[in-house]
């Protein structure tokens, strides 16, 4: 059973400030909770049901659970409905990527939108990019809505808020930002070694930032559309960079 004051601190990690306060975020869903059992996060606790705990004992011999119905999970979490499980995890603090870049690195510039910052951590882990360098007004990797758009990639890509600025002006490797006057992606040299740079969908890549690209490239557009979702622009960019 879930007690009213579990209730209201997993209630409470809605809110960046009380994730901040307590070091701690919310996981919920069987996917995401079963993938943090192969990753280094630090689980402070899982409230789960009975049929969730019999079929994951294995798992939690270290870890202290709590039985609860599918009831009282779905009133201590964000989900409309959750049969199996939450989570409370320990957040952590992680460093920047190498300025020595051997490896493709994505970074994003002001991409606010939870579901947008999960997808694209998904397609990050899809394309074997493992570091991800976000402006420190992107959204927080540890909300809710970002770690459930992940469907479980959270667990194995590095999500780092910084000064984009500072940390782009330290790199010796390519700079390619999306942007609508670039070279087509299609023709473009691309190297394995770099950063590939976002932009959010409203404002895309900002002055201050865009002045450290090396390389614009862009989508070819044959339509009408004025502009791409940045998750699904991302899709395409990282796909083009991964065709040896």
């Amino acid at each position: 059973m879930i007690t009213k004051n579990q209730i209201k601190l997993i209630n409470s990690l809605a809110q960046k400030k009380y994730r901040k306060q307590h070091g701690l975020f919310i996981v919920q869903g069987e996917k995401n909770v079963v993938e943090l059992f192969a990753s280094n996060f630090e689980i402070h606790q899982v409230f789960a049901t009975e049929s969730f705990l019999d079929k994951y004992q294995a798992h939690l011999t270290t870890t202290h659970f709590v039985a609860a119905t599918s009831e009282e999970l779905a009133k201590a979490g964000t989900f409309s409905s959750n049969n199996t499980a939450i989570a409370l995890v320990k957040t952590r603090q992680l460093a920047l990527p190498d300025n020595n870049l051997n490896e493709l690195v994505l970074a994003l510039d002001g991409v606010s939108d939870p579901g947008n910052l999960g997808t694209l951590i998904r397609l990050a882990d899809w394309y074997g990019i493992k570091q991800i360098v976000a402006s420190e007004d992107c959204a927080d990797v540890y909300n809710p809505k970002v770690i459930s758009a992940t469907m479980g990639s959270f667990c194995r890509i590095n999500v780092v808020n910084t000064d984009l600025v500072a940390y782009l002006s330290q790199q010796t490797v390519p700079i390619y930002g999306a942007f609508l006057e670039g070279e087509n992606i299609h023709q473009a040299a691309l190297s394995q070694q770099g950063v590939i740079l976002l932009g959010s969908e409203s404002h895309g890549i900002r002055g201050s930032v865009s002045n450290l690209v090396s390389h614009k490239i862009t989508i070819p557009s044959f339509g009408l559309a004025e502009s791409l979702n940045v998750a699904m622009a991302g899709a395409i960019i990282l796909d083009n960079f991964k065709r040896l």
